[in-house]
């Protein structure tokens, strides 16, 4: 079984409390034996795959499958195609580790999405942007870590698409088990 969880934001990518405060997969009513396949820090949203089928995880997580995951970051700045560049070059050195190359662009026209709560921190001065990035790697904080590299830190980020799967049936706090034909999608 395949589980696709709209993971909220404040929300940690685990069963098991660490702390009182915080909010945990525990909460939202997965079937016994379910895993989470991968993680998003508590600090992001979006698509998290849950499964009890552990073959599975390599296949997704293995870098050396080369699958794909597709975020969207509000950065804060206006970034440039040019700005974008040294994303998609690869090579950034974060943390010890160069990054591999990815796909990145701005999100055109920039998406209407319901604001957080928490909402992010509001400047007057300085503009946000959508941009979306393709990774087929996935350090911890990875995303974040590579737009305040180039200049432009993530003030939000959505997890929109894993694989070639990427629902919008699925509102925040919400999950659903996949269809043959998503599984598939999973996969490209």
């Amino acid at each position: 079984m395949i589980l696709a969880f709209h993971k909220p934001y404040g929300v940690l990518s685990q069963f098991t409390k660490e702390a009182p405060h915080h909010r945990t997969l525990a909460e939202f009513g997965f079937p016994a034996q379910v895993y989470p396949i991968g993680r998003l820090d508590s600090d992001s949203e979006g698509l998290l795959l849950l499964s009890d089928e552990k073959p599975l995880v390599d296949k997704l997580l293995n870098p050396k499958n080369q699958h794909p995951r597709t975020y969207w970051s509000q950065v804060e700045g206006a970034p440039t195609s040019a700005d974008l560049a040294p994303l998609q070059r690869g090579g950034l050195l974060i943390q010890g580790y160069r990054t591999l190359p990815c796909k990145a662009r701005v999100v055109t026209p920039q998406p209407d999405i319901a604001e957080r709560v928490p909402p992010i921190r509001f400047r007057a001065n300085i503009p946000t942007t959508w941009i979306e990035l393709t990774l087929i790697e996935g350090k911890n904080r990875q995303v974040r870590r590579m737009t305040a590299a180039i200049g432009f830190p993530t003030l939000r980020l959505i997890r929109k698409k894993i694989g070639h799967f990427a629902p919008t049936d699925i509102s925040p706090g919400t999950w659903r088990e996949l269809t043959q034909r998503e599984r598939q999608l999973l996969m490209p």
